[in-house]
């Protein structure tokens, strides 16, 4: 049994305080939205349930330090939570119901910090899935009204559902002739793109899925909950886990063939 059962039983309170926040302010006409200095929006919906996790967290973890997207990095240690307060916001900002809080705790160890509870919480599609390490991968309502997630069986590329998010960062990093290749080889191709294509890799509905770009706290939730329900989550550069600034999901069986076509060009 997980070490980490309290700290997974938290990360369901906090994601239930930032549920209500964001749900609060869905579809608002007043909603106000900012532009971030990497011309990515951020709304105050975003800022308020990263607050609010914030704000809870030092309560019930004091000595515990916390990165999160729109606030940085706070203290130091051990241990580690990053928040995605909501992943997708320019979903959230068109009204478009795919979106989610991303929590997740990471542990120092050999190897430096590496995700060990996992929690991605969808409101608006009245989803919500979970992992600890060591003790499986699950979705449903609550920690006692769930069900088991299990990647799918499927061995051939040719038989695989792939998800991705978009084109333009495959083309920027020299990968497009590859991804296409991928895509045409593939039996179905879905742009589901942000939290998603994960939760799916981990549902066995999707399964591969890959994005050329991202930041710790868009991957370090969803690497435990593709691992525990018996996948993998590498960078496109095969390194285990969510460092490489890149990421790419499997049920495991496809994993390395996904990989060799997503090579940058030349290498």
């Amino acid at each position: 049994m997980s070490d980490y059962h309290d700290d997974l039983r938290l990360a369901h309170v906090l994601a239930d305080a930032a549920d209500a926040a964001t749900m609060d302010r869905f579809k608002a006409l007043d909603l106000k939205v900012d532009t971030k200095p990497d011309m990515t929006p951020v709304t105050e919906a975003d800022k308020a349930a990263e607050e609010l996790i914030r704000g809870q967290l030092h309560r019930a973890r004091p000595r515990d330090a916390v990165l999160g997207e729109e606030f940085g990095a706070e203290g130091t240690g051990p241990r580690r939570w990053v928040i995605d307060p909501i992943d997708g916001t320019k979903n959230y900002v068109r009204g478009v119901p795919v979106w989610a809080t991303l929590i997740s705790l990471m542990v120092h160890g050999e190897g430096g910090y590496q995700p060990v509870v996992g929690l991605v919480s969808a409101p608006a599609l009245g989803r919500r899935w979970w992992a600890a390490k060591d003790s499986g991968a699950y979705t449903g309502r609550s920690l006692t009204s769930a069900s088991r997630l299990r990647v799918s069986e499927v061995g051939r590329i040719e038989d695989a559902s792939f998800a991705y998010s978009s084109l333009s960062g495959w083309e920027e990093r020299g990968m497009l002739p590859g991804f296409l290749d991928l895509t045409r080889t593939c039996w179905r191709t879905r742009g589901y793109g942000d939290f998603w294509p994960y939760m799916m890799v981990a549902e066995g509905s999707v399964d591969i899925c890959a994005e050329p770009e991202l930041s710790l706290w868009d991957m370090a939730a969803n690497v435990v909950i593709v691992e525990e329900a018996g996948g993998r989550f590498t960078g496109l550069d095969g390194r285990p886990g969510p460092h490489s600034g890149n990421a790419a999901a499997s049920n495991g069986l496809l994993h390395d063939e996904l990989l060799n076509y997503l090579r940058p060009a030349g290498s």
